[in-house]
């Protein structure tokens, strides 16, 4: 239960982190911005532990989560707009 309140925790300072460091002007508010960053956390952490290429808690987990969110918020940026 800690693990996935600590993935949460973190998902919420790296869809900030990656909304920095993403380049271009997004018109999302800071709840979207948590919520792709939450999934991007969560993603990245389930496929780099399931592929063992590192352990929870490790500094790998956070640089693939910080990945992981600017790649979530680089397709939600071409889907909304096609749409």
């Amino acid at each position: 239960m800690m693990s996935i309140l600590g993935t949460i925790f973190v998902g919420l300072i790296v869809g900030f982190i990656a909304r920095a460091i993403k380049p271009g002007d997004d018109k999302m508010g800071w709840i979207m911005t948590c919520l792709l960053g939450v999934a991007g956390s969560f993603l990245a952490t389930y496929i780099g532990v399931a592929m063992n290429w590192y352990q929870q808690g490790e500094a790998a987990g956070w640089i693939a989560s910080v990945i992981g969110a600017i790649v979530l918020l680089v397709i939600y940026g071409l889907v909304r707009r096609k749409a």
